[in-house]
């Protein structure tokens, strides 16, 4: 667990994510989907339930090469990191993290840091030497963001995301760990 005091004084604790926060967690996706497209998903569209994500959060903590944390404002999630690394044995020192957090708490630091907490536990388990992840084109913050990380730009996938018949281009950042 880690505590940080954020520029509006607030106290961001940061935890991994627990089988208990299974209910809270697909309250917050919930409502996270519906507050921007810049995500894979929109409202109504996580489909995941309260034993699917129990079992998920369950999986992802026994795993050594995943990861799953909450970004926490008075004991409610506000912001969410996972990172799935590969599962065969030739990928499993890689994977590909999401990040999200509630519109009302953006441009508090949270994302980055959520963002540190995973670079550092990446270092520490000694097993991940590579992060990637996917950003929509024209998400100008959060490639400043990756990009003050270190990600670079590695890729583009056009027309990936299709929202209201309109299709957008998706940008792959990598970054190495060593």
């Amino acid at each position: 667990m880690k505590r940080v005091e954020l520029l509006t004084g607030e106290e961001l604790i940061i935890r991994r994510a627990r089988p208990a926060d299974a209910a809270q967690i697909i309250a917050y996706v919930e409502q996270v989907s519906g507050e921007t497209d810049h995500l894979t998903f929109g409202r109504s569209e996580f489909g995941v339930t309260l034993e699917q994500e129990t079992r998920f959060i369950e999986a992802v903590s026994k795993a050594d090469n995943q990861l799953m944390i909450c970004a926490l404002l008075e004991d409610s999630v506000v912001g969410l990191l996972n990172f799935a690394g590969g599962t065969r044995p030739r990928t499993r020192h890689t994977g590909e993290f999401g990040v999200s957090v509630l519109q009302e708490h953006w441009r508090k630091g949270i994302a980055t840091e959520l963002i540190a907490y995973l670079l550092q536990w990446a270092r520490d388990t000694g097993i991940i030497r590579k992060i990637n992840l996917r950003v929509r084109a024209g998400h100008t913050a959060a490639i400043r963001l990756y990009e003050k990380f270190g990600f670079v730009y590695q890729g583009r996938i056009t027309r990936e995301i299709c929202i209201n018949g309109k299709f957008y281009d998706v940008l792959n950042l990598g970054l190495e760990i060593d």
